[in-house]
């Protein structure tokens, strides 16, 4: 990174010497991330630089509880995502960066739609990465919250990337949580896996879609990829099904057939692979199986709906249909205050639900599970409006 010219920090000093003091805790965490950096070989100047007027941004602590992969229900956070203007903007794409995508194929062997699919979910194909500065979104994280550790790793990162001279300062802006350029990385992520696609000496995945793009395959490739394979299908499940699901359960796709799973477009179940069965809105919504490449998709950003959007938008940006089972959106999702109470009334009457923190996670879907057998409904693990209405009533 270049030093800044003390002239210029000058005003900026003054300034910042005429405002209020910083809260105690504040200026308390930023000594802490100070020594942290210096572990990591970030210099005083460049803390400083990098430090100069920061100050917590509220947004960002409001954020911190409000993730719309968990707070919106599938069908809606899906219809926002996958849509006929996303599916036609992405295919105007993949003929753009036909080039780019094809060398991408080859280096990486992602396909090209996954690739763009990314791009279409995180950032619109780059028309909204985000415009809080990366610096002090991470500061805030990094001092308010439940998760300061991670985040003052990340922090840590973000100050690699400017001593690096890949990306300015002034472009280093994204989401409250500090993920940045085209199709979103996480700065440690950045670290790890951003290539020079386009040749020019610097990884910028901000200003270079070629980048972008070619640090995304080389993502998913990381993840564990499997080359030619799909994501995974939708399938049809038999009524009144009770049998397992959920991403962590997988087993082989012969077993599958057993419990009577079949895909929607009649082709066989065939391949010597293990998938897990998805009910990401109970036994009465869509079905899939996904197969290992659901996984590295989900790795991206581990949420259900998430890399369930990523992987629809996939297969329609390369010709696939709409889901053919509709969503049972006559069983609404819960608010943020009704998942924590629904996490609270299970909790209450002895189930495993872990903190009550408003998310459903695998032990809420578990717990759930458990309490619909205890009403001798279909245990699908849907935390939905007709299970808090039923723990209500007890």
């Amino acid at each position: 990174m270049r030093g800044v010219p003390i002239l210029l920090l000058l005003p900026a000093l003054a300034l910042a010497q005429a405002e209020p003091p910083l809260p105690a805790e504040f200026t308390a965490c930023l000594a802490e991330l100070r020594t942290q950096a210096q572990r990591e070989g970030i210099t005083n100047d460049q803390f400083d630089v990098a430090m100069s007027r920061i100050e917590p941004d509220q947004t960002v602590i409001v954020a911190m509880g409000n993730q719309p992969e968990f707070s919106t229900p599938i069908w809606q956070y899906m219809a926002g995502l996958v849509d006929d203007k996303r599916i036609a903007e992405g295919q105007a794409q993949l003929k753009q960066w036909n080039k780019t995508l094809e060398r991408a194929e080859k280096v990486y062997g992602v396909d090209r739609y996954t690739v763009v699919a990314v791009w279409g979910v995180e950032s619109n194909y780059g028309k909204i990465m985000g415009k809080r500065p990366l610096v002090r979104s991470l500061v805030t994280a990094s001092c308010y919250g439940k998760r300061q550790a991670y985040f003052r790793g990340e922090l840590v990162s973000v100050l690699k990337i400017l001593g690096s001279g890949d990306i300015e300062v002034d472009l280093l802006k994204g989401s409250w949580a500090g993920a940045f350029g085209h199709t979103q990385f996480m700065p440690s992520t950045f670290q790890r896996l951003a290539v020079d696609f386009d040749g020019d000496g610097r990884r910028d995945v901000v200003s270079s879609v070629p980048d972008a793009l070619g640090s995304t395959a080389n993502y998913l490739k990381q993840a564990g990829w499997q080359s030619g394979q799909p994501w995974g299908y939708e399938v049809r499940i038999p009524a009144k099904y009770t049998g397992p699901s959920g991403r962590r359960t997988k087993i082989h796709l012969d077993d599958w057939v057993k419990h009577g799973i079949q895909r929607v477009d009649g082709k066989p179940l065939l391949g010597d692979a293990k998938a897990a069965l998805l009910l990401p809105a109970g036994a009465r919504g869509p079905a899939f199986l996904a197969l290992r490449n659901y996984d590295a998709i989900y790795s991206y950003n581990t949420a259900e709906s998430y890399a369930l959007a990523i992987a629809h938008l996939s297969d329609r940006l390369r010709g696939g249909k709409p889901f053919r089972k509709s969503w049972p959106t006559d069983d609404p999702g819960l608010s943020r205050s009704e998942r924590f109470e629904l996490q609270e009334r299970l909790a209450l009457r002895g189930y495993d639900v872990g903190e009550a923190d408003g998310l459903i996670g695998p032990r809420t879907i578990d717990a759930v599970k458990a309490f619909q057998v205890s009403e001798g409904v279909a245990p699908d693990g849907y935390a939905g409006q007709r299970v808090l209405k039923a723990l209500r009533k007890q």
